[in-house]
Formats: C-alpha cells, sequence, structure tokens
C-alpha cells in the first residue's frame, strides 16, 4: 500500500493532536478512536457517565496501540494515569464503605435511642405541658457565674404572662425550680403548654439564658438526613444532640 507524503503527514498530525487532547474532525464515516471507545462504553452501559474498572484498561490498551510512533507517550505519563485510576477507585469503594456504615450505625442509634421512651429528658426552651392534677414543672437555670438576682416568669399559649418570682442570689451551678400550676391571682392555671423566661443580673450584666424544662420522652423519630428527634410531652420534638439531662 502507498501513501503520499501528504498523506503521512496528516497521519502525524492526527496522532499528535490525540495525544495532545485535540479535537480531530475525521471524513464522513471514519470514526476516531475516542468516539469509538465512547460509543462503545454508551452501549454496554445505557450512559456516558460511568466508566468501571475494565472500560479504563480498555481506553487504556487503546490509547497505547494507538499513539503517534514517532512522538509515544512516556512511561512515567501511563503510571501516573494507572495511579491516578487506582487511587480514585480505592477512594469510592472506601466512600461506599463509609456510607453502608454510617446507616447501619444510624440503625443502631434508632434502636438505642427508642431506650429513651418515658425518660425524663432536660430540653432547653421546651415548653412544660401542665394538667389539672398533674405534677408540677421542674427544671433548671445553668448559672456559670452565679448571680446576684434571678427572675423567672411563666407565660401561657398566647404569650401573657401567668405568674412572676424574683429570686435572691444564686450560687455557680444549676439552679433547680419548679411551678405547681399557681398563677398570681391563686388559683389554678387552666391545662396546657407554658413557656418560661429567666432573667438574671450577673457581674454587673443583664442576660436571659436559656430555662432547661423536664420532659418525658414519647417517642422517637429518624429524619431523612439520619438525624435522631426525640418527641416530648406537649408536642415538641428535639434534636437527641439537644439533650442536656437524662432522668429516670
Amino acid at each position: 500500500m502507498y501513501l503520499s507524503a501528504t498523506n503521512s503527514n496528516n497521519l502525524n498530525a492526527a496522532a499528535v493532536a490525540a495525544n495532545s487532547s485535540k479535537t480531530i474532525n475525521a471524513p464522513a464515516g471514519i470514526k476516531t478512536t475516542a468516539q469509538a471507545a465512547q460509543e462503545t462504553l454508551t452501549a454496554k452501559t445505557g450512559t456516558s457517565a460511568g466508566m468501571g474498572q475494565k472500560d479504563f484498561l480498555t481506553l487504556f490498551t487503546t490509547q497505547l496501540k494507538c499513539q503517534d510512533p514517532l512522538d509515544p507517550v512516556k512511561n512515567e505519563a501511563f503510571v501516573a494515569q494507572l495511579a491516578q485510576f487506582s487511587q480514585l477507585e480505592a477512594t469510592t469503594g472506601m466512600a461506599d464503605t463509609l456510607k453502608g456504615y454510617v446507616d447501619s450505625m444510624a440503625g443502631e442509634r434508632m434502636m438505642s435511642s427508642s431506650n429513651m421512651i418515658g425518660k425524663t429528658v432536660a430540653v432547653p426552651d421546651a415548653p412544660a405541658y401542665m394538667t389539672q392534677g398533674g405534677k408540677p414543672a421542674q427544671g433548671y437555670v445553668s448559672l456559670p457565674t452565679g448571680a446576684e438576682g434571678v427572675k423567672l416568669e411563666v407565660f401561657n399559649d398566647k404569650g401573657q404572662l401567668v405568674t412572676s418570682q424574683v429570686l435572691g442570689a444564686q450560687k455557680i451551678g444549676d439552679m433547680p425550680f419548679y411551678w405547681d400550676g399557681t398563677s398570681d391571682a391563686g388559683g389554678q392555671v387552666p391545662d396546657g403548654a407554658y413557656t418560661f423566661k429567666a432573667t438574671i443580673t450577673s457581674q454587673g450584666k443583664t442576660s436571659n439564658p436559656s430555662v432547661n424544662i423536664q420532659s418525658i420522652v414519647t417517642g422517637v423519630n429518624q429524619q431523612a438526613d439520619k438525624t435522631i428527634l426525640l418527641e416530648v410531652t406537649g408536642g415538641k420534638s428535639i434534636k437527641l444532640t439537644d439533650v442536656q439531662r437524662v432522668g429516670a
């Protein structure tokens, strides 16, 4: 078979372009190596997005066979390609393994969290659900620097103040309290949810720290993102990580 100098130059130019990742405009009816490989992968997988180890080796050996013999790719470049693909494959496998581990741990967390049903937990800024003849509301306020004075207020579900109490100086630590449901008018408040607000004066500054209310866990719920929520009395749901204290 005879090749003219013009055709030989064109073939060399095409090979150089292939090795330099340039697009080759092949004559009508003729496919480039990249086009043929891509069509093969698409026919095998039904999509052009995925490539497995076998597909990569097919393309790798095709690249070896079709490289420009006058300007071959260096061995170090091929080794680097193999190393990069191996590292990517290992990383992908590790990610799949970790995902499976996380999913299994989420199931175990769900089962272990169910043991908290019926337990009493301290929930920051949760409402206290009061009923006639029921237990008094209990909670505590954290005072890391103590307090010269504390004011505790209770509001109904409409935001109306039902009772308040001013306390004296408090030492460093948790200040416990309880409320039996008596309003400032002296009567028992109606059934419902009540919220608490604490105002403290410490080291000459006034602030409103969270009031932790003891609530009973009635259920456990796992969200789509694997977050565990505890359902407590009064209809509130809180993250398991937000629980400050657990009691019997």
